[in-house]
């Protein structure tokens, strides 16, 4: 995407350097004669001298080379620069999605990361809680977008999962302002400036924090394919489709003993399981029977398999047969059925 050779560029603004000042910013920024980045303290060490000592140096390096005729030299590579994270990001864009475009080589990034620190065209918001490192060329729409990336996050219950366009309908919302000067493809970049929302590995949108987001087991990919299907699964299928869909491999039995162990999966036949969250109760059959009792009141029998089918996925005979058991549940003179008091 660039026109020009960085290497090149960075290696002719630290020649009108003293020698130390150079060799500070080319172990800082990691181009020099290696890739390398060493810390402040790292480079104290080696000179001697305190980590406060080695930071004035390095912006003693910066301003004197951006006081230099031969970074009037290079204007039309850092006119360039800004013209990247305007297109790329409307004016903002991340720092990572940045690099990445702009060049696929960890070497090439350190000098154009260096270029976008020496470049007074553009400027960098450093990380923090709630969003990543950014580059930006106009400081008003920048806090639209972070103040509409908060407000997304807010938006959105700790486990809850939309999909993209619902994700991208928000976040417009939000920028009034400047939406209708934007496209889909610069709103996605600007949600990678985010920490606070996400994409899990099917697409969907969250929190970045929750599970459902942040998947790390076998339990958080099985959620999502349960999730993805939208009706109860037996264990062998959640662990092909797992397989199937992540590429990863998800072995039967290790499968069953996560769905087991996770709150979020319910039983709901032989080896099938639901999602909680679907308003599925767990236990055995006798269990439902005397939840729906209990919050209902005596049913007939017909009235409690069909509200127990509801629930698991069993036999109307199983039901009935459940139903038998006189320490639990009675039959009254109607034909009803109710606990034993």
């Amino acid at each position: 995407m660039i026109t020009f050779k960085p290497k090149q560029v960075t290696k002719k603004l630290l020649s009108v350097l003293p020698d130390r000042a150079r060799d500070v910013l080319e172990k800082r920024y990691g181009v020099g004669k290696t890739s390398e980045k060493q810390t402040l303290e790292a480079i104290g060490q080696t000179y001697g001298i305190t980590r406060e000592r080695v930071r004035q140096i390095e912006n003693y390096g910066i301003r004197s080379i951006q006081k230099s005729d031969i970074y009037l030299e290079f204007e039309s590579i850092f006119a360039e620069l800004q013209k990247a994270i305007e297109e790329l990001g409307g004016g903002v864009v991340a720092e990572e999605t940045l690099l990445s475009v702009l060049t696929k080589d960890e070497i090439t990034r350190n000098h154009i990361y260096f270029l976008l620190v020496v470049g007074d065209l553009f400027y960098r918001s450093k990380e923090n809680p709630y969003y990543n490192h950014r580059w930006y060329t106009d400081k008003n729409i920048s806090e639209i977008v972070e103040k509409g990336l908060r407000n997304v996050y807010r938006s959105l219950d700790s486990d809850e999962l939309i999909s993209e366009e619902e994700v991208l309908s928000r976040f417009r919302d939000e920028l009034i302002e400047i939406a209708d000067r934007h496209d889909d493809e610069i709103l996605k970049k600007w949600l990678q400036i985010s920490k606070e929302v996400a994409s899990n590995p099917l697409g969907e949108w969250g929190h970045a924090s929750s599970p459902n987001v942040k998947v790390k087991g076998v339990r958080d990919y099985a959620y999502l394919v349960v999730k993805r299907h939208g009706s109860p699964m037996h264990f062998r299928e959640v662990a092909e489709a797992i397989t199937e869909l992540f590429e990863r491999q998800a072995h039967t039995a290790t499968t069953h003993n996560e769905l087991i162990k996770d709150e979020r999966f319910v039983l709901v036949g032989r080896g099938l399981y639901a999602l909680t969250e679907w308003g599925y109760s767990a236990g055995v059959v006798k269990d439902v029977l005397r939840d729906i009792l209990e919050k209902e009141g005596a049913l007939t029998k017909d009235e409690l398999i069909d509200k127990v089918r509801k629930e698991r996925y069993v036999k109307d005979n199983t039901i009935v047969v459940n139903l038998q058991d006189h320490n639990l549940f009675k039959k009254l003179s109607d034909g009803r059925y109710a606990l034993v008091e």
